[in-house]
C-alpha cells in the first residue's frame, strides 16, 4: 500500500489555525499547539456567545417594554396578555422600538390592551 505524506495538508491545517489565532497574545498566536488550543476555546466561546446574545437582547427588550408599560399604568405581563387577547401580534423587539421612538403609538397599543381585558 502506498505511503501517505501529509506535508501539504498539515501545512494548510496549521495556516488555517494561525490565521484564526491572529492577534492573540504571546504564544497563542506563534506556537501551533497553544494557538490550536486557544482557537478551539475561542470558537466554543463564540458559539455560546451567539446563543447568549439572543437571550440578552430579549431581556433588554422586555425591560424596556415593562418600563414603558408601567409609565402607561400597566404591568408587562398584563400588557402582553391584553395584546394577545386583542389579537395584536407584535414581537418584543418592535414593541421595544415603539416604546423608545414612538411613545404615542405605544400608548395607543397599551389602551387597546387595556380595553381587551
Amino acid at each position: 500500500m502506498a505511503r501517505i505524506k501529509r506535508a501539504v495538508n498539515a501545512l494548510k491545517k496549521r495556516r488555517k489555525v494561525f490565521k484564526l489565532a491572529k492577534g492573540y497574545f504571546g504564544a497563542k498566536s506563534k506556537q501551533y499547539r497553544a494557538a490550536s488550543e486557544q482557537v478551539r476555546r475561542s470558537l466554543r466561546y463564540a458559539y455560546i456567545g451567539r446563543k447568549l446574545k439572543k437571550r440578552d437582547f430579549r431581556r433588554l427588550w422586555i425591560a424596556r417594554i415593562n418600563a414603558a408599560a408601567r409609565m402607561n399604568g400597566l404591568s408587562y405581563s398584563k400588557l402582553m396578555n391584553g395584546l394577545k387577547v386583542a389579537g395584536i401580534n407584535i414581537n418584543r423587539k418592535m414593541l421595544s422600538e415603539l416604546a423608545i421612538n414612538d411613545p404615542q403609538a405605544f400608548a395607543a397599543l397599551v389602551e387597546k390592551a387595556k380595553a381587551a381585558k
